[in-house]
């Protein structure tokens, strides 16, 4: 699947997709030999992956270590294991404070013409 493609699939702009692979975001992808870049279903898994953390608010500090422990294979399982364990903890937190924070938009809205701003 060609870049355009695969930025189309999954909502990003090719800048985007050449950005995540020159940071190592994004595991090198193969190239076609006119150099075109070739993307497998494992290069477009990493991506929706990328993407699903980056939407949940994941920095792309983190994943890109997660993305380095991964290469280096099993002997990382446990500290990847753990830098995702700390994200969804990060995560549980962010979302406990926008819960609070849509609980305090809803009484503003639904009080708005009772009370002084």
């Amino acid at each position: 699947m060609q870049i355009t493609e695969v930025a189309e699939k999954y909502g990003l702009t090719n800048d985007t997709l050449r950005y995540y692979e020159r940071i190592g975001l994004l595991p090198r992808v193969a190239r076609t030999k006119s150099g075109i870049r070739d993307y497998s279903e494992n290069d477009c898994n990493w991506v929706a992956f990328i993407k699903c953390m980056r939407s949940a608010g994941l920095s792309i500090e983190a994943l890109t270590k997660y993305v380095q422990l991964y290469s280096q294979g099993e002997k990382t399982k446990k500290a990847r294991k753990d830098l995702l364990i700390s994200q969804r903890d990060f995560l549980e937190r962010r979302i406990l404070d926008m819960k609070d924070t849509l609980k305090k938009l809803n009484y503003k809205i639904e009080n708005y013409d009772r009370i002084d701003p």
